[in-house]
């Protein structure tokens, strides 16, 4: 089904529009056809299209949520019916909002359901000012209060992906899941209230003085929001990590008791662990010296501390060198070498990536010019550029100011690039890089999700697979097939599988029974003779 399709299902009607009230896009409202804009609406003004109480209540929502930068919600009566109204902020000029109908003013009470109460859900604003509340409550009875704050990985992928309308009727979905997910009898007290921060990040208050059920009810809302969500006619899957801070023992002020759960919140995405983070000292701990690294990363980009080690990439069936691999280095004059995975994320997160980027891309430059690494045998050079550079709008002009202060032929440099910016690429960049006579190769082949057909149209030369898979290949068994579906999927699209992490004669063996071509890891420090050498070199 084609984005606008899946969009036009949708059961709420999703309006983006600009601060001015002019409607750029629209699209679902499957049922509301008291509220449908014409065909020809988008670029006229909500209150030409809508009836005068939706449209006044859009157009002060909009000026509001983007004034504020935080969404809000109204209910809105027309006749004998009742919408609900969600606005998000998209931007400095623009809203989405979502309209969907709330209920019948006519309707007898008999016909609402009140099987069990629903946790109030809340904007930014309305959670902040109840977490106020309640901690000053909390503090009178000296009881702790703990607040869970739930990351949405996979939010950000499907508005890039498909379409911020999507994206935010998706939250919603996962939101109202949350509402319904806690079992409580009828008649009590539901265990927490609900509030949303930001488009991907959701809290919960819960005034509870055992450690234990907090965690148990946080991670059944975590396993609730792991069942697809429906959305139309689609089902969308969503990663939640949680993290949770006490009152009490955390913190003593709802700002810094936020703080604490979002930490071990990010904490809980970076291990990829699905259970409950809560705060620690370590996590702070942890914190502070990711702070120290991007402090000192800055100051090592600035004085051209960061360099480039290089590997090289083997036939498998022959052992000859094919290529050159340059990866990240980083040795500090205190901590010595500093792994990539420790300083990588950290630049991607305080704004260091291009720069970083940047500055191993002149690295290569340099040692071109001084022949180290290997590098002036005539084999193939291959650079992976970190995903801020890729995704900038310069990066071509810096790929070819590149080639042309190096000499380098095009086809000798070859472009790592990760799956997961692979996904987020737009497809005219790979076809601008291909044209130049570059040759590009997704990298960590079965860490993220990539469409087949985007890889077959994408004028690729190599895949890949990430380490993890090729290091696990023999103790593994879904290693084992994840491996031999990636390099199928190689050989089937035309390119050159690849394996990195090969590190012993056996897992070389192994994946060159699967079909990898090409590979590097420690098996190939030292120069081996090619199997057909090896053979004729036997005594008779």
């Amino acid at each position: 089904m084609a984005d606008d399709e899946l969009i036009d299902q949708l059961p709420e009607l999703v309006l983006l529009v600009r601060r001015n009230g002019v409607l750029l896009g629209h699209g679902g409202g499957r049922g509301l056809a008291a509220l449908q804009p014409p065909p020809d609406a988008v670029g006229r003004r909500v209150e030409a299209l809508l009836p005068a109480p939706v449209a006044a209540a859009i157009r002060r929502l909009v000026k509001r949520v983007i004034t504020e930068r935080a969404p809000a919600d109204a209910e809105v009566e027309l006749a004998d019916a009742v919408y609900q109204l969600r606005v998000t902020p998209q931007g400095p000029d623009r809203a989405i909002c979502s309209v969907r109908p709330a209920g019948s003013r006519a309707a007898p009470a008999a016909e609402v359901r009140r099987d069990a109460p629903l946790p109030r859900q809340l904007d930014r604003r309305g959670f902040a000012r109840r977490l106020r509340e309640s901690l000053s409550a909390a503090a009178l009875r000296e009881r702790p209060t703990a607040v869970a704050v739930i990351l949405l990985e996979g939010v950000a992928e499907i508005g890039r992906v498909i379409d911020g309308r999507v994206a935010e009727q998706v939250v919603r979905a996962a939101l109202d899941r949350l509402a319904a997910s806690p079992a409580v009898a009828p008649g009590e007290e539901p265990p927490w209230f609900l509030g949303r921060l930001s488009d991907s990040v959701v809290a919960l208050l819960l005034e509870s003085a055992d450690r234990d059920a907090v965690e148990e009810l946080v991670a059944r809302a975590c396993r609730s929001l792991r069942t697809p969500l429906e959305v139309g006619d689609a089902s969308f899957h969503l990663s939640p990590y949680a993290g949770v801070a006490m009152l009490g023992q955390d913190a003593a002020a709802p700002d810094m008791l936020l703080d604490h759960a979002r930490a071990a919140a990010a904490e809980a995405r970076r291990s990829g662990a699905p259970d409950v983070r809560f705060f620690t000292d370590t996590i702070e701990l942890r914190s502070l010296a990711r702070l120290d690294i991007a402090r000192e990363l800055r100051d090592a980009i600035a004085g051209r501390a960061i360099r480039l080690r290089y590997a090289g990439r083997h036939e498998l069936a022959t052992g000859r060198c094919v290529a050159r691999a340059g990866y990240l280095q980083w040795l500090h004059p205190l901590r010595g070498e500093v792994r990539p995975a420790e300083f990588v994320g950290v630049a991607e997160t305080t704004g260091l990536a291009l720069s970083l980027s940047r500055a191993a891309l002149a690295c290569l430059r340099d040692d071109l010019a001084a022949g180290t690494g290997g590098l002036g045998d005539g084999n193939c050079v291959s650079f992976g550029p970190l995903r801020h550079h890729l995704l900038h709008q310069d990066f071509i002009a810096d790929i070819e100011r590149f080639l042309g202060e190096t000499g380098l032929a095009p086809a000798r440099l070859e472009l790592r690039i990760s799956e997961r910016t692979f996904v987020a690429l737009d497809a005219a960049t790979p076809r601008a890089l291909a044209q130049r006579g570059l040759r590009l190769a997704v990298d960590e082949v079965g860490r993220s999700l990539v469409s087949l057909d985007r890889l077959a149209r994408a004028p690729l030369t190599g895949l890949q697979l990430d380490r993890s898979w090729a290091s696990a290949l023999r103790r593994d068994p879904v290693a084992k097939r994840v491996c031999r579906a990636g390099l199928a999927v190689a050989a089937a699209l035309g390119l050159t599988p690849i394996a990195t992490g090969i590190d012993d004669a056996e897992q070389h063996q192994a994946l060159l029974e699967l079909g990898c071509r090409e590979g590097l890891g420690d098996y190939y420090r030292e120069a081996r003779p090619s199997p057909q050498a090896a053979a004729a070199a036997k005594p008779s």
